[in-house]
């Protein structure tokens, strides 16, 4: 209900508190520096396109110029304006008077200002997760050859299986980093393209240059359709399902090494620098870094999707829900999943792999007898079924303990009278080196078919890292542009 008494004033003191408040202090954080870029370029190109007088505009860079960054960071928030960029309109209006700094708005919009920093600020993200995941698969393939013949148990439903090599575990993951990355570049590629021109929703009747502004802000190309530019949120999504699905991974890879942590496996050990012991148990050595990254990962993976839902059945124009309030969970979940797998690469740097535990448990807990089965089909002639039944014979009678002699002699009582192999192909064949080197399919973690894919994945290391260094090498390059086309047209004014 209204109260009698004084007529309400912009903003309200509850809105100023929950909204406006801490908004400005969002912006001075994550907008400042994309939002003067952005300055310095609609104004360039407003001169260019003679739009704006050309001794007006090199008055308003200079007035950029000499804003205090500091200050402003500094500033509070005290309800004399509404956010970031009227309090720089402010700003800029003192330093040029009004009536100039006031063309500095002409054909724009803060719709399409908005849009267009979000993006500048998300393909930042965007490079930064993908560096640390790069260096985190450079680490792993390394880690990968030293161990590409390291006799490891892979496990199926939590339980042992087959045996494998630890090269070729670290490569399936491997893989799945290569895949994150193409979908880092493909969102990067969506991402990086410039919606300033949009204006509120149609343009604008000025003759406007978005090309020359895409160019100075380091944009590979333009939103085309106006409506699209403001109102489409498809940029913002796909990126936080992008790294989702890289956080969904992470996690469950180390999950794994957690695993592999315990006493009772032993297969890895983190260095002390990367353990907390207990405040009780002195024989404690808790692998705390390890669940650090697998709740950062949840962290981040969550934050993402509730991007997603807070973007949900929202109207498709410009609304708020995809904009102050929300871009700062954007980037809190780009920064939960750097922490996490910064400190990942951080813990595996340092640990330790004991490849002989690992080896003596992919010779046990009957984990080669899939070979045997195979190959009594291909020394006998036998059907897969026939040789399954008599190894799952062998296995049941053996009553969980495995033994390759026992296994042996319950074999060739099986076979008796029927076919006849020799006890050494059959402890060859349980063995879990004859297992891996007799797997030579692509994809198989033999020497002859894993090598390459290691020397491959390597090479992909590299093709990433130029496209990340020409990335920002484009960004650093535009922002030069950007500063000598300020730098002539004031020395124009200036008759240089």
């Amino acid at each position: 209900m209204k109260s009698s008494g004084q007529k309400p004033t912009f903003p309200a003191p509850i809105y100023r508190d929950t909204i406006l408040k801490p908004v400005f202090a969002d912006a001075k954080r994550y907008f400042l520096e994309p939002l003067l870029e952005i300055e310095y370029a609609h104004t360039l190109m407003l001169a260019r396109q003679e739009i704006m007088p050309a001794a007006e505009a090199v008055v308003c860079i200079r007035a950029l110029d000499e804003l205090n960054r500091d200050e402003i960071r500094a500033a509070e928030y005290d309800g004399s304006f509404e956010d970031l960029f009227f309090y720089l309109e402010k700003k800029l209006a003192a330093a040029c008077g009004e009536e100039v700094a006031g063309k500095m708005h002409t054909a724009r919009s803060r719709n399409d200002i908005d849009l267009t920093m979000y993006r500048m600020v998300l393909r930042q993200r965007l490079l930064q997760v993908f560096e640390t995941l790069l260096a985190l698969r450079q680490l792993l393939t390394e880690l990968a050859w030293t161990h590409r013949s390291a006799l490891i148990p892979g496990y199926t439903h939590n339980q042992p299986a087959q045996p494998t090599t630890l090269g070729h575990y670290l490569m399936a993951y491997i893989e799945v980093l290569q895949r994150d990355a193409e979908r880092i570049r493909q969102s990067y590629a969506r991402v990086n393209r410039s919606p300033l021109g949009a204006c509120a929703i149609t343009t604008t009747g000025f003759p406007i240059d978005r090309s020359f502004t895409m160019k100075l802000l380091g944009f590979e190309g333009l939103q085309i359709n106006s409506y699209g530019a403001i109102a489409a949120v498809d940029y913002v999504a796909e990126c936080c399902g992008v790294l989702a699905a890289a956080m969904l991974s992470l996690g469950r890879f180390t999950q794994d090494l957690l695993l592999w942590s315990t006493v009772e496996f032993g297969f890895l050990r983190l260095s002390d620098a990367y353990v907390q012991i207990s405040s009780i148990m002195p024989q404690k050595r808790n692998p705390v870094p390890l669940e650090h990254v697998r709740v950062l990962a949840s962290r981040a993976l969550f934050e993402a999707q509730a991007v997603l839902g807070a973007l949900h059945n929202t109207p498709f124009a410009d609304m708020n829900d995809a904009e102050d309030d929300l871009q700062p969970l954007v980037y809190t979940a780009f920064d939960d999943a750097e922490r996490s797998i910064r400190l990942l690469r951080g813990a595996l740097e340092e640990a330790e792999l004991n490849t002989d535990r690992m080896a003596a448990a992919a010779d046990s807990n009957f984990l080669p007898v899939t070979e045997l089965a195979d190959t009594l089909v291909r020394s006998t002639g036998m059907s897969f079924h026939a040789a399954h039944g008599i190894v799952s014979k062998a296995v049941r009678e053996l009553e969980g303990r495995y033994d390759v002699d026992a296994m042996t002699d319950i074999v060739v009582l099986e076979l008796q009278g029927k076919h006849v192999l020799s006890r050494d192909i059959i402890y060859k064949a349980l063995s879990a080196k004859n297992f891996v080197s007799v797997r030579k399919v692509p994809g198989g973690p033999a020497a002859e078919v894993l090598e390459p894919e290691i020397r491959r994945a390597r090479e992909t290391v590299t093709t990433d890292q130029i496209w990340l260094e020409e990335r920002r090498r484009s960004l650093v390059e535009a922002h030069q542009i950007l500063r000598e086309e300020c730098d002539e047209l004031t020395g124009q004014s200036h008759g240089r």
